[in-house]
Order: C-alpha cells, then structure tokens, then sequence
C-alpha cells in the first residue's frame, strides 16, 4: 500500500514554488500579498491563520493578518473586504472561517473579488470550474488532485466516488475529477445504498467529518482512498476511515491511502500558496 505523503510532497512542490515567488517578486517590485481577515478570538482560528502566515513568510509572500472585533456589523466587514478589493497592493484575499453567528458567511464571500478569492469559494469561482474553465480552484480539492497526480496514480476512466456535498470540498473536488475524465458519483449521509457504491468505486474520497461510517470492508481492494477528515478522538486526529484501529485492514486491501494528519491538510496549504501567486500572476 502506499501512503500518500502530502507532508513531504508539499515540501517539495514548495521548494519549486519559492523559487517561482522569487522570480515573481523582481518582476513586479514587490512580494506576493494575502492579507488574511480574521473576525472575533477564536483560538483555533487564530492557529489555522497562523500556519498560514507562517507558510508565506518561508515562501516570500507578504502576509497581513485584519484583526476584527467579535461583533463586527455585516455591513462594515463587507466595507473592508471592498477596501482591498480596490488596494492594487493586496493580490489575495482570504476570510478565515467560520464566522460569528450574526455574519452572513455566504454574503461576506461573495463580496470578495473573484480574482483575488484565494479560497476558490465565490459563486464565480465555483462556476468557472464547473464550466472547465478554473480560475482560482478551491485549495483542498485542488491539493488533492495534485497529491494523486504527484504519487503517480493514473485518473482517466476511473471510477470515483466523493463522499461530502459541501462547496468547500465535495462538490469542486467532484468537478476536479471530471476534469481527469474520472466517472464521478457523490455521495453523502443520506445516499441509499451507500456501501454497493462505495464498493464499486476505484477512487474514494471521504469528507463526511463522521468517523467510522465508512469502514475498511466497504471499499473495494486496491482501491485508492482520499481521506479528508479531521476528526478528533481520544486526543488525537483521525479521518473518516484512517485510524491505527483500522490501518491494518486497510493496508491489506487499498493500493494506497491518505494518511491522518498528514496526507490532504499540507497540500491545501500549498496550493493556497500557488494561489497567491496566481492571482499576483494574473494581476
């Protein structure tokens, strides 16, 4: 079985990308600029925003971090985000998620410029890759495809299943495996049937966040599995399916596999900063 190293593969996918940073940054004059929005104190939030900068200063992009309040107007967020739609200096844009209760999230990301939405997740964005033409792609489905691609697993004519709806991974990495002429099924909590087709599928992609639900003897042998999720249990991250209780059936049966933490996470770092330097690129 082979395990599918986004740790180490995002190491050396980086090292070709600062290079590319460097050369960027003379041509335009300056560094590649994200500037991160991050609303209220959340500790986890704050630790996610922090990898991320930690990310860019190590790659030569200019990170800077918005600290708002709490209780922020729905309004006034929408201003700021307008402010440096317009700032030429700023190349990236990225709200940190989830946002307080009182903000509409879907609001807040549509008012962020689709050439400068790093996350992939306006409506233009979205539909830019569901019409084959990406702009910016949404950095864990984009990081999966290049984590697969990078480990030499061969796409075209397979048959996938995607386990997860949402727009921040189930449906954009759907699209990205059509892109590879991949057969594609999504699934999710309430599919009928969900065993037969998980069972029939030689690429599966688990972003449920339900530990368990899908166990080692739904998949197929020599099946390759994307394993999303970061659950917590007894302390430490599990996926959906990759824990130590069930790493043994699953090196027996799978071709390869995702590990957790490790596999997907260090790949949508990287591939946000490639986006950075795509929208710097393009701008």
């Amino acid at each position: 079985m082979i395990i599918l190293d986004g740790k180490e593969t995002a190491r050396k996918k980086s090292s070709l990308l600062k290079t590319k940073i460097e050369k960027l940054t003379k041509a335009i004059g300056r560094s590649p600029k994200l500037t991160i929005l991050l609303v209220g104190n959340d500790k986890l939030s704050a630790h996610f925003v922090g990898l991320k900068k930690k990310s860019c200063e190590e790659l030569g992009i200019e990170c800077q971090i918005s600290q708002q309040s709490e209780t922020i107007p729905q309004d006034e967020l929408e201003q700021k985000i307008n402010e440096l739609n317009q700032d030429e200096s700023v190349d990236a844009i990225l709200v940190q998620l989830p946002l307080p209760q009182h903000i509409d999230t879907s609001s807040i990301i549509e008012a962020i410029d689709y050439r400068k939405d790093v996350d992939g997740l306006t409506s233009k964005n979205f539909g830019l890759l569901a019409a084959g033409k990406p702009y910016l792609i949404p950095c864990t489905p984009k990081g999966i495809v290049t984590l697969l691609k990078e480990h030499g697993i061969a796409l075209d004519g397979k048959r996938a299943v995607v386990v997860g709806r949402s727009n921040l991974v189930g449906k954009p990495t759907a699209q990205m495996l059509l892109k590879e002429n991949c057969t594609v099924t999504i699934a999710h909590s309430k599919t009928a049937n969900l065993k037969q087709i998980i069972a029939q599928a030689e690429v599966v992609v688990l972003a449920m966040g339900q530990e368990n639900v899908i166990t080692p003897e739904m998949v197929r042998e020599d099946a390759v599995i994307v394993d999303v999720a970061m659950n917590r249990h007894a302390g430490k991250f599990v996926g959906d399916i990759y824990n130590s209780d069930n790493l043994p059936l699953l090196e027996k049966r799978c071709a390869a596999i995702t590990p957790v933490p490790g596999g997907v996470g260090p790949m949508t770092i990287l591939s946000l900063m490639e986006n950075i330097v795509t929208a710097a690129e393009k701008a």
